[in-house]
């Protein structure tokens, strides 16, 4: 049967990214849980989890997840007879020169592509006229791609970007998921609600109070409602329960953002001590930066969190773009330095973490 219609997209999403990149590099730890994230210091370390490959996940290590916690599931694993975990740390420029790559090879398949991340981005494939022959197009873009880089992608294929991101994530790793535009709604019905972009912790605990616990229990809520308990997300989220999307693929888009970040080993509030390490993820960035194939950046955002876990993020846009690191470094001090003293820390609480980073990429 041809199924006809105006909008064909495809999301591309690289499995455990990070730490696929690194099995591939390295043979020592190729076929062993992986986990790509900050130094455990034996159950002792303060960063936090980037990617866990999918051997790792068994033994419950997950993005984001603190790094202590990773590795005392990895010791719970191993003494039950398992294998310890492989910590490894973050190697930035090499997933870089991966992942632009991995978009060249993407961007060979559709002139209309846009760079989510930088292991994921959304085609528009609608040239190609039927769902079939789209199916057909992602096994070759999946092939391609493992044959290339030695790593597996999982593709989603839907009538619009939102049902296509979700649809990749259906079957991880090296998974294919087609959603028809007469599937659509059967398909979300018994999806989570936390299944739906931009749905987070907080939302969601929100919503779970008020029984909404499946994407089927939302469509239950009217648009006044949502916007009574969300505002303007609120009006979105009754659009994306019901499969809604028109925003489109945009050619040629690129990283949207590059940046690091550093969880200290003890909190601290010294001016040379900060003002040491923000120069260092300066100095990451811009090499960052070179490598994404950008030249100049226009808006600098840090990221400081206190030990009390409360985070704060200030941010400065140019007028015109920089490209120096020079000019990246004080433009990051003087976002930095009212967190020292009383005009953003008056109770001059420690630093847990300090994080830089710069958009607006040309």
């Amino acid at each position: 049967m041809d199924y006809r219609e105006e909008r064909i997209i495809a999301h591309i999403d690289m499995d455990a990214f990070f730490a696929s990149v690194e099995e591939r590099a390295n043979s020592d730890v190729r076929g062993k849980p992986v986990v790509v994230g900050a130094d455990p210091k034996g159950g002792n370390g303060r960063g936090v989890v980037s990617t866990a490959n999918y051997k790792a996940r068994a033994y419950g290590i997950h993005s984001a997840q603190p790094i202590a916690r990773a590795w005392r599931f990895s010791e719970e694993a191993r003494k039950k007879g398992s294998e310890s975990a492989i910590f490894l740390p973050v190697d930035f420029l090499l997933y870089g020169r991966v992942s632009k790559h991995l978009m060249e090879i993407l961007h060979s398949y559709s002139g209309a592509m846009e760079e989510a991340s930088i292991d994921e981005a959304y085609l528009d494939i609608s040239f190609v006229w039927n769902y079939k022959k789209a199916e057909n197009l992602a096994r070759k873009i999946k092939e391609k791609i493992k044959y290339e880089e030695g790593i597996t992608a999982s593709v989603g294929i839907g009538p619009n970007k939102l049902i296509a991101k979700i649809a990749s994530g259906m079957e991880k790793p090296d998974g294919l998921t087609v959603v028809l535009p007469e599937r659509v709604q059967p398909f979300l019905a018994p999806l989570p609600i936390r299944e739906i972009p931009g749905i987070g912790p907080k939302t969601a605990e929100m919503l779970y109070g008020k029984k909404i616990f499946l994407v089927q229990d939302l469509r239950k809520i009217s648009e006044a409602e949502l916007y009574e308990w969300l505002g303007e997300w609120g009006l979105s989220l009754y659009e994306k329960a019901r499969g809604l999307d028109t925003s489109p693929v945009c050619e040629g888009e690129e990283i949207k953002t590059i940046g690091d970040q550093e969880t200290f080993e003890e909190d601290t509030l010294s001016p040379r001590l900060l003002s040491e390490r923000l120069y260092v993820m300066c100095k990451n960035v811009l090499g960052s930066l070179s490598q994404g194939g950008f030249q100049t950046f226009r808006t600098v955002t840090v990221t400081v969190r206190f030990s009390d876990f409360r985070t704060f993020t200030r941010s400065h846009t140019m007028k015109n773009p920089a490209a120096k690191e020079d000019v990246l470094r004080i433009e990051a001090l003087k976002l930095l330095l009212p967190f020292l003293d009383k005009r953003e820390n008056p109770y001059k609480m420690r630093i847990r973490l300090l994080g830089v980073r710069i958009e607006k990429l040309a």
